[in-house]
């Protein structure tokens, strides 16, 4: 039985979808504002200084407190009233990606692959998930997996392609092999989050760079 898609949920996932201005930055970012990777890197790093800024802030200050609340409310899960938001997470593991991106075009192209594709992904996942998801797995659906699965393949086999500059700074083998492994690696990371004893570690935080060393490894 679906666990129900609300208004909110909707509103947040089409949020989170502003996110893909990060990947994008990390893979145009130096050629559009010519820069150095080192520089895109420090950019979002700070990004997410401000984020944690902001985020310690309203955990400190009562009155900042409601102001965010009553901002942002009704975008955020309950439990995140007490803990860091997952925007706060999506830029954290971003700026992971954008490390792994110094390592070269590769790495960079990977990183840009990996991360929209687990925005992307992710967002399916929970929309599909709670809108028809019948089957549970945990705290997930069968529906969402799939959902995050078919949207992968399909950004990664038929749009990545055609992104200008991805395959000529892919510089490494770009077939169904790293279709598939970097599909299946955010499919089955966002399915079954890790877990250290009963606290699960938060996905946005560790899926997009897992998956771009997957990736980056097979091309």
């Amino acid at each position: 039985m679906s666990t129900g898609l609300t208004k909110e949920e909707v509103n947040r996932k089409l949020l989170h979808l502003i996110a893909v201005i990060l990947p994008a930055g990390i893979f145009y970012g130096p050629e559009l504002l010519g820069l150095e990777r080192i520089w895109i890197c420090s950019i979002i790093f700070g990004m997410l200084l401000t984020s944690l800024s902001i985020e310690f802030a309203r955990f400190r200050n009562e009155d900042f407190g409601l102001f965010f609340g009553r901002c942002f409310g009704s975008m955020m899960r309950p439990e995140e009233g007490r803990q860091l938001t997952g925007a706060t997470y999506v830029l954290a593991g971003s700026a992971t990606c954008s490390l792994l991106s110094l390592y070269g075009e590769l790495a960079a192209a990977c990183a840009f692959l990996a991360l929209t594709l687990f925005i992307l992904g992710d967002a399916a996942a929970a929309l599909v998930g709670k809108g028809i998801g019948r089957i549970r797995i945990g705290g997930k659906t069968l529906e969402g997996a799939m959902g995050c699965l078919l949207v992968c393949i399909a950004l990664a086999a038929f749009v990545f392609p055609e992104i200008q500059g991805f395959l000529e700074n892919w510089r490494g083998e770009y077939g169904w092999i790293q279709i598939l492994v970097v599909s299946s690696t955010v499919t089955i990371l966002e399915l079954f989050p890790i877990k250290l004893g009963r606290m699960a570690l938060n996905d946005n935080l560790y899926v997009p760079a897992v998956a771009s060393v997957s990736v980056w490894l097979v091309s």
